[in-house]
């Protein structure tokens, strides 16, 4: 395969992906509304089509344009946007969706390709914007890469859970490193031991290239770090990386109700654990970033940034009144 298209490509796990298929050698064409500032504007190894890939229209002119051996969907929201794209580009050699690891709908550890079953979705769900229903359209897409493939064409969907890394507008894990590049204490919810699947975008980025290459038609891939760190953990890693030293403090919810705190308020946290099974996509040959060498890339991209993920998490004036509690105890 020579020719890509990247459908999205600008901002996360779309502008990662461009970097990772112009390193393996593949001429590059981006395809979006061009809503957001274009990284790789004045590079000319990767063309630009302007359009609204809700449009079939639009999907159909790239297509006849383009003519790309892989189409990769990383803005694809909705199942229709699946259905249109997999029927435009049917002759492709590979079609890879970005699906989501909240696709699975049962609580169980590791979650398994093929063995977890996926969420239901409601016509209403299908048609649906909000965050509640995220997992349940992923899961809708994923069911119509598998109708897809039934029908001949070369479909495969990856699974992350929640990726982070350089560029990351959510801001979730920028959260955590603010907290530790500006606070001597930080306070973890619950006892510190909660575990939630991670991924670093870079590693997306390569299982997306090497699912299109070497993956199976009709198949799904979760792609995740190789080694989970707990929440605690995972402070510990940021502050290696921010080259500090912090002392983490745990706080249950009696503690944290002293700051009108719910455990669900810190990102990250999850009750139960949410762990994916990559064994799958590994005997692909595809390999992962350690956390550490993964947080330093993304610790040094954050602190050149102007992003603190403040909105993202509990106010310091109420982590205070839960530090003051504690410290009475």
């Amino acid at each position: 395969m020579d020719d890509a298209l990247v459908i999205g490509g600008t901002r996360f796990i779309g502008r990662h992906l461009v970097d990772e298929l112009l390193e393996s050698g593949y001429d590059v064409t981006l395809l979006n509304r061009g809503t957001h500032d274009n990284p790789f504007a004045d590079d000319d190894r990767v063309a630009h089509v302007e359009g609204d890939r809700t449009n079939d229209s639009a999907l159909e002119a790239a297509a006849t344009t383009i003519d790309p051996d892989a189409v990769f969907d990383c803005v694809a929201y909705q199942p229709k946007d699946v259905r249109a794209a997999t029927r435009v580009f049917a002759d492709c050699e590979a079609y890879v969706y970005v699906s989501s690891g909240a696709a699975y709908g049962r609580e169980e550890i590791p979650k398994r390709e093929g063995e977890t079953p996926l969420e239901p979705c409601t016509a209403d769900q299908a048609t649906d914007d909000s965050r509640e229903t995220y997992g349940n359209r992923k899961a809708e897409g994923d069911r119509a890469v598998f109708a897809a493939a039934e029908d001949g064409v070369a479909a495969m969907s990856v699974r992350p859970p929640i990726v982070y890394g350089p560029h990351d507008y959510t801001e979730r894990l920028g959260w955590w490193i603010d907290r530790v590049n500006r606070f001597d204490r930080v306070l973890v919810p619950g006892d510190g031991t909660n575990v939630r699947h991670r991924a670093y975008v870079e590693d997306v980025a390569s299982a997306l290239r090497i699912v299109a290459e070497r993956g199976e038609a009709g198949e799904a891939y979760n792609v995740g770090d190789r080694r989970l760190v707990t929440l605690e953990e995972l402070v510990t890693v940021v502050a290696d990386a921010v080259g500090t030293t912090v002392d983490v403090v745990t706080a249950g919810p009696r503690e944290l109700e002293a700051g009108g705190i719910e455990l669900d308020d810190y990102p990250l946290y999850r009750e139960y654990p949410h762990i994916l099974s990559t064994d799958k996509l590994a005997a692909l040959g595809w390999e992962s970033t350690p956390p550490d060498e993964a947080m330093e890339r993304t610790v040094e991209d954050h602190l050149e940034s102007d992003r603190d993920g403040d909105d993202n998490g509990p106010s310091r004036e109420a982590e205070e009144r839960v530090l003051g509690i504690l410290e009475t105890f």
